[in-house]
């Protein structure tokens, strides 16, 4: 089945459509949907080529589906790279951007930068902030229980 007919199919009724405005964006939960939109570019169920990026306990974990693979399968042949955790964010985007320089989806290079980099960042633990300083009055009286 063609991709442009899957999506005739798909686009107004799938479990994983999400409608929170009436007239706002729609979003989608599908697997291998970079930015959640509900669109045929970045759908991961109408595409023959998807690129699936999620966070795991092992790090950041790309997917890629092989077009190659046999109809037939019971399962769908995928390519899968796992981004260790701390390993940065430039090695990370690295990784993600092979897939486009090889011309596999080049397309989605941005989308799936965007969401590689958004996934580093939360990994990241936040910088301690440091204690803040008593002025005024109350740093006066303090100062003055302590001489």
């Amino acid at each position: 089945m063609s991709s442009d007919l899957q999506w005739l199919l798909l686009r107004n009724n799938n479990s994983f459509i999400v409608k929170r405005v009436v007239e706002g964006p729609v979003f989608s939960k599908e697997p291998g949907n970079l930015r959640n939109l509900h669109s045929y570019k970045f759908s991961g169920l109408a595409n023959a080529k998807t690129l699936d990026i999620s966070e795991t306990k092992a790090g950041i974990q790309v997917t890629a589906r092989k077009t190659k693979a046999a109809p037939g399968a019971v399962k769908p042949a995928l390519a899968k790279s796992t981004i260790r955790a701390r390993s940065g964010s430039r090695r990370a985007q690295g990784v993600v951007a092979q897939y486009a320089k090889r011309g596999y989806r080049p397309d989605l290079r941005t989308a799936a930068l965007a969401r590689v980099s958004a996934l580093v960042a939360a990994q990241k633990e936040p910088k301690p902030s440091p204690p803040k300083k008593i002025r005024g009055s109350k740093a006066k009286a303090i100062e003055a229980s302590l001489e």
